[in-house]
């Protein structure tokens, strides 16, 4: 069953400032505020960045939902 980010996140018992400071050691820029927006489903990360949350939260890829948006052409 897959899971939304915030519940990946959560579940992986991190705090979004400890998720952004993760990403800034894989080399990425990313604000808090990003982080909200992703779990809002407002936004979404780039596959690159998308497989970094997965490995920070330690799941993968196919284990979070992609919003319809994304999938629907």
């Amino acid at each position: 069953m897959a899971i939304r980010l915030k519940a990946a996140r959560v579940n992986a018992q991190m705090t979004r400032d400890e998720v952004r400071e993760e990403m800034l050691k894989r080399g990425f820029k990313t604000a808090v505020s990003t982080l909200v927006s992703w779990e809002a489903e407002r936004t979404f990360p780039t596959a690159i960045e998308f497989k970094a949350l997965c490995d920070i939260y330690g799941c993968g890829m196919g284990d979070i939902v992609v919003p319809d948006s994304l999938t629907k052409k």
